[in-house]
Protein backbone atom coordinates (compact mmCIF):
# COMPACT_ATOMS: atom_id res chain seq x y z
CA UNK A 1 0.00 0.00 0.00
CA UNK A 2 1.55 3.46 -1.19
CA UNK A 3 2.60 6.08 1.74
CA UNK A 4 -0.34 8.22 0.19
CA UNK A 5 -3.61 5.90 0.48
CA UNK A 6 -1.66 4.68 4.46
CA UNK A 7 -1.88 8.52 4.87
CA UNK A 8 -5.56 9.30 3.16
CA UNK A 9 -6.90 6.03 5.45
CA UNK A 10 -5.47 6.71 8.72
CA UNK A 11 -6.93 10.52 8.34
CA UNK A 12 -10.42 8.89 7.31
CA UNK A 13 -10.53 5.99 10.24
CA UNK A 14 -9.01 8.02 12.58
CA UNK A 15 -11.06 11.01 13.11
CA UNK A 16 -14.27 9.31 13.05
CA UNK A 17 -13.41 6.68 15.92
CA UNK A 18 -11.56 9.59 17.79
CA UNK A 19 -15.21 11.88 17.62
CA UNK A 20 -17.73 8.60 18.34
CA UNK A 21 -14.61 8.43 21.43
CA UNK A 22 -15.59 11.65 22.76
CA UNK A 23 -19.33 12.64 21.58
CA UNK A 24 -20.80 9.17 21.77
CA UNK A 25 -20.25 8.64 25.58
CA UNK A 26 -21.16 12.57 26.01
CA UNK A 27 -24.08 12.12 24.97
CA UNK A 28 -24.56 15.43 23.18
CA UNK A 29 -22.60 17.17 20.26
CA UNK A 30 -23.17 20.49 22.74
CA UNK A 31 -19.80 19.62 24.74
CA UNK A 32 -17.48 22.70 23.51
CA UNK A 33 -14.49 20.82 25.32
CA UNK A 34 -15.00 18.12 23.46
CA UNK A 35 -15.02 19.65 20.01
CA UNK A 36 -11.69 21.80 21.23
CA UNK A 37 -9.96 18.63 22.30
CA UNK A 38 -10.65 17.08 18.77
CA UNK A 39 -9.62 19.68 16.98
CA UNK A 40 -6.31 19.30 18.53
CA UNK A 41 -6.06 15.96 17.60
CA UNK A 42 -7.58 16.24 14.43
CA UNK A 43 -5.44 19.20 13.16
CA UNK A 44 -1.71 18.74 14.41
CA UNK A 45 -1.22 15.06 12.63
CA UNK A 46 -3.00 16.25 9.93
CA UNK A 47 -0.48 19.03 9.78
CA UNK A 48 2.81 16.77 10.75
CA UNK A 49 1.51 14.18 8.44
CA UNK A 50 1.58 16.89 5.63
CA UNK A 51 4.68 18.61 6.64
CA UNK A 52 6.76 15.00 6.83
CA UNK A 53 5.14 13.82 3.54
CA UNK A 54 6.86 16.81 2.04
CA UNK A 55 10.28 16.67 3.95
CA UNK A 56 10.64 13.04 5.49
CA UNK A 57 8.47 10.48 4.28
CA UNK A 58 10.75 7.59 5.48
CA UNK A 59 9.90 9.06 8.43
CA UNK A 60 6.18 8.41 8.08
CA UNK A 61 7.29 5.01 7.18
CA UNK A 62 8.86 4.31 10.11
CA UNK A 63 5.65 5.61 11.54
CA UNK A 64 3.35 3.46 10.21
CA UNK A 65 4.97 -0.23 11.18
CA UNK A 66 3.63 -1.90 13.91
CA UNK A 67 5.46 -4.94 14.12
CA UNK A 68 7.22 -5.14 17.24
CA UNK A 69 9.90 -7.34 17.77
CA UNK A 70 10.38 -7.54 21.55
CA UNK A 71 8.00 -9.04 23.88
CA UNK A 72 8.27 -6.54 26.72
CA UNK A 73 6.95 -3.72 23.84
CA UNK A 74 4.13 -5.71 22.66
CA UNK A 75 2.87 -6.31 26.48
CA UNK A 76 4.02 -2.31 26.76
CA UNK A 77 1.30 -1.61 23.44
CA UNK A 78 -1.97 -4.14 25.16
CA UNK A 79 -1.85 -2.23 28.14
CA UNK A 80 -1.03 1.15 26.68
CA UNK A 81 -4.05 1.24 24.09
CA UNK A 82 -7.09 0.61 26.56
CA UNK A 83 -5.65 2.63 29.35
CA UNK A 84 -5.08 5.81 26.48
CA UNK A 85 -8.72 5.16 24.68
CA UNK A 86 -10.27 4.64 28.49
CA UNK A 87 -8.86 8.63 29.02
CA UNK A 88 -11.24 9.87 26.54
CA UNK A 89 -14.36 7.31 27.27
CA UNK A 90 -14.34 8.18 31.24
CA UNK A 91 -13.97 12.12 30.43
CA UNK A 92 -16.54 12.32 28.05
CA UNK A 93 -18.96 9.92 30.53
CA UNK A 94 -18.14 12.67 33.21
CA UNK A 95 -19.79 14.74 31.22
CA UNK A 96 -22.95 12.77 30.50
CA UNK A 97 -23.13 11.76 34.07
CA UNK A 98 -21.43 14.59 35.73
CA UNK A 99 -19.20 13.24 37.90
CA UNK A 100 -16.67 16.17 38.47
CA UNK A 101 -18.97 18.37 38.83
CA UNK A 102 -21.12 16.35 42.06
CA UNK A 103 -17.53 15.77 43.61
CA UNK A 104 -15.47 18.40 43.25
CA UNK A 105 -17.70 21.05 41.96
CA UNK A 106 -16.62 20.75 38.16
CA UNK A 107 -13.61 21.78 36.31
CA UNK A 108 -13.48 25.46 35.91
CA UNK A 109 -13.66 26.28 31.69
CA UNK A 110 -10.31 28.42 32.30
CA UNK A 111 -8.71 25.20 33.36
CA UNK A 112 -9.41 23.34 30.12
CA UNK A 113 -8.22 26.30 28.31
CA UNK A 114 -4.96 25.92 29.81
CA UNK A 115 -4.70 22.20 28.99
CA UNK A 116 -5.81 22.48 25.78
CA UNK A 117 -2.72 25.14 25.92
CA UNK A 118 0.01 22.01 26.98
CA UNK A 119 -1.63 19.47 24.91
CA UNK A 120 -0.63 21.99 22.07
CA UNK A 121 2.83 22.33 23.75
CA UNK A 122 2.70 18.59 23.31
CA UNK A 123 2.08 18.05 19.86
CA UNK A 124 5.03 21.18 19.20
CA UNK A 125 7.50 18.87 21.60
CA UNK A 126 6.27 15.69 19.53
CA UNK A 127 6.68 17.73 15.93
CA UNK A 128 10.30 18.83 16.93
CA UNK A 129 11.20 14.98 17.72
CA UNK A 130 10.38 14.09 14.51
CA UNK A 131 12.28 16.63 12.44
CA UNK A 132 14.97 16.08 14.98
CA UNK A 133 15.18 12.35 14.61
CA UNK A 134 13.93 10.24 11.08
CA UNK A 135 14.48 7.41 12.96
CA UNK A 136 11.81 7.65 15.59
CA UNK A 137 10.02 4.99 14.68
CA UNK A 138 6.89 3.23 15.82
CA UNK A 139 8.23 0.25 17.23
CA UNK A 140 11.55 -0.28 19.33
CA UNK A 141 14.62 -0.71 16.32
CA UNK A 142 17.99 -0.21 15.63
CA UNK A 143 18.27 0.56 11.96
CA UNK A 144 21.87 -0.21 9.73
CA UNK A 145 21.87 3.36 9.01
CA UNK A 146 20.73 4.57 12.67
CA UNK A 147 22.83 7.36 14.61
CA UNK A 148 22.52 8.64 18.12
CA UNK A 149 20.54 12.60 17.68
CA UNK A 150 21.27 14.61 20.11
CA UNK A 151 20.12 17.84 18.63
CA UNK A 152 16.75 19.60 18.90
CA UNK A 153 14.94 17.99 22.45
CA UNK A 154 17.23 15.25 22.74
CA UNK A 155 19.77 17.89 24.10
CA UNK A 156 18.13 18.47 26.99
CA UNK A 157 16.64 14.66 27.31
CA UNK A 158 16.79 11.67 26.01
CA UNK A 159 12.95 10.88 24.92
CA UNK A 160 11.23 13.54 24.45
CA UNK A 161 8.53 12.03 22.45
CA UNK A 162 7.43 9.94 25.97
CA UNK A 163 7.42 13.31 27.57
CA UNK A 164 4.97 14.73 25.26
CA UNK A 165 3.19 11.40 25.69
CA UNK A 166 2.91 12.56 29.40
CA UNK A 167 1.81 15.64 28.68
CA UNK A 168 -0.71 14.75 27.33
CA UNK A 169 -1.65 11.78 29.24
CA UNK A 170 -2.46 14.70 32.07
CA UNK A 171 -3.70 17.74 30.16
CA UNK A 172 -6.54 14.98 27.99
CA UNK A 173 -9.12 14.81 30.39
CA UNK A 174 -8.63 18.42 32.15
CA UNK A 175 -8.92 19.53 28.42
CA UNK A 176 -12.54 17.49 28.46
CA UNK A 177 -13.61 18.91 31.49
CA UNK A 178 -13.01 15.97 33.88
CA UNK A 179 -11.18 15.17 36.93
CA UNK A 180 -12.13 11.93 37.38
CA UNK A 181 -10.35 10.50 34.69
CA UNK A 182 -6.98 12.32 35.48
CA UNK A 183 -5.66 9.06 37.58
CA UNK A 184 -5.19 7.08 34.54
CA UNK A 185 -2.82 9.78 33.97
CA UNK A 186 -0.02 8.15 36.40
CA UNK A 187 -0.63 4.42 35.03
CA UNK A 188 0.31 6.02 31.61
CA UNK A 189 3.19 7.56 32.32
CA UNK A 190 4.85 4.56 34.18
CA UNK A 191 3.98 2.44 31.15
CA UNK A 192 6.17 4.85 29.38
CA UNK A 193 9.06 4.55 31.55
CA UNK A 194 8.34 0.62 31.40
CA UNK A 195 8.96 0.98 27.51
CA UNK A 196 11.70 3.49 27.62
CA UNK A 197 13.86 1.15 29.78
CA UNK A 198 13.05 -1.49 28.01
CA UNK A 199 14.18 0.83 24.86
CA UNK A 200 17.57 2.00 26.16
CA UNK A 201 18.37 -2.13 27.27
CA UNK A 202 18.59 -2.46 23.39
CA UNK A 203 19.96 1.14 22.49
CA UNK A 204 22.87 0.83 24.98
CA UNK A 205 23.54 -2.42 22.86
CA UNK A 206 23.41 -2.31 19.45
CA UNK A 207 23.12 1.47 18.90
CA UNK A 208 26.78 2.94 18.88
CA UNK A 209 27.64 5.91 20.80
CA UNK A 210 24.27 5.35 23.01
CA UNK A 211 25.75 4.78 26.22
CA UNK A 212 27.91 8.20 26.12
CA UNK A 213 24.82 9.83 25.46
CA UNK A 214 23.60 9.04 28.27
CA UNK A 215 26.52 9.87 30.00
CA UNK A 216 26.16 13.34 28.50
CA UNK A 217 22.43 13.77 28.80
CA UNK A 218 21.71 12.81 32.02
CA UNK A 219 17.48 13.01 31.74
CA UNK A 220 15.64 10.81 30.64
CA UNK A 221 11.86 12.70 30.94
CA UNK A 222 11.85 15.34 33.02
CA UNK A 223 15.25 17.69 32.66
CA UNK A 224 16.68 18.31 36.17
CA UNK A 225 14.90 15.81 37.61
CA UNK A 226 14.75 12.54 35.88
Amino acid sequence: MSLSLRFALRAAIGLPLAATAIFAPAGTLEFWQGWATLGVFALCPIFMLSYFFRHDRQLLERRFQRKEQRAKQRLWAMLWLPLWVGLFLISSFDRRFSWSRTLFGGVPPWVSVLALGVMLVAWLLIFLVFRANTFAAAVIQVEASQKVVSSGPYRFIRHPMYSALGLLSFAVPLALGSYVAVPLAPPLVSLLVFRLLDEERLLRVDLDGYSEYCRRTRCRLVPLVW
